[in-house]
């Protein structure tokens, strides 16, 4: 599918996308795509559909870093993917990936998340 075309009277959403390994982050940058767990599927294509711009940032758990960014470029789908195994993921969806670099936590703690009692965003 085409990419979307940016709508500047919408909103730009962010997500902090976890990843339980970087091998899953390695097969995402490769091959352009991503899967998440059944019950963040509803709340990532709302935000798709309603938003400007959908930008998810990537942590594999306990890292301590960010291992890059990328643009939701599709909504997810039924179609699931076997690269990531039968680990409980919901439908594919596409993703342009902006950055590719692990960037420490320390580097973003300025940033405070309002949604999230004003927590550091990592």
């Amino acid at each position: 599918s085409k990419s979307p075309s940016p709508r500047p009277d919408r909103p730009v959403r962010y997500f902090i996308m976890k990843s339980s390994n970087l091998q899953n982050i390695d097969i995402s940058q490769q091959k352009g795509i991503w899967s998440t767990t059944p019950s963040n599927e509803q709340k990532l294509n709302r935000a798709f559909l309603e938003s400007s711009m959908v930008y998810l940032i990537f942590s594999v758990q306990g890292s301590g870093h960010f291992q890059g960014f990328a643009r939701m470029a599709s909504e997810i789908g039924c179609e699931k993917s076997q690269d990531w195994g039968s680990a409980g993921f919901g439908g594919v969806f596409k993703v342009e990936w902006i950055k590719k670099e692990s960037i420490p936590f320390q580097f973003a703690h300025h940033l405070l998340n309002p949604w999230n009692d004003n927590k550091k965003v990592q």
